[in-house]
């Protein structure tokens, strides 16, 4: 019931963090393009990266704690749904050049920001 709690409490978090930070983008850079899913996805890839290593390789983050930011806030953060409904809204209104982008920057991002969260980690890991 406890690894329940944290889960549900630090998706919240996460949620919450996503609804802000999407917004402040969307206010910011436009609506046109889903900048903010991009960069909230990219932040997520980046994270959990640095939080699995640090946790599964570094032993520097214990098993609870690894659930609660990676299911739970990470969770709560990232967003593959989003991601894919405008990509579809995207073909759907003929904008078949910025939904294949969105498509290709989400995917190339994400795994750059990935690797880069591995070397993060294994920086502070000192490995």
């Amino acid at each position: 019931m406890k690894r329940l709690l944290l889960v549900v409490l630090c998706g919240g978090l996460g949620s919450g963090a996503r609804y802000l930070l999407g917004g402040w983008i969307a206010q910011t850079l436009g609506a046109v393009f889903p900048f903010g899913t991009i960069a909230i996805n990219a932040i997520g890839s980046f994270l959990i990266v640095v939080i699995m290593y640090l946790s599964l390789t570094a032993n520097l983050i214990g098993p609870d704690l690894r659930l609660a930011l990676t299911t739970g806030v990470m969770g709560g953060f990232t967003t593959y749904s989003t991601f894919n409904y405008e990509s579809i809204a995207l073909f759907q209104t003929g904008a078949w050049l910025l939904g294949g982008l969105n498509i290709l920057v989400t995917v190339v991002l994400c795994l750059v920001t990935g690797g880069l969260g591995l070397v993060v980690a294994r920086w502070i890991a000192g490995t």
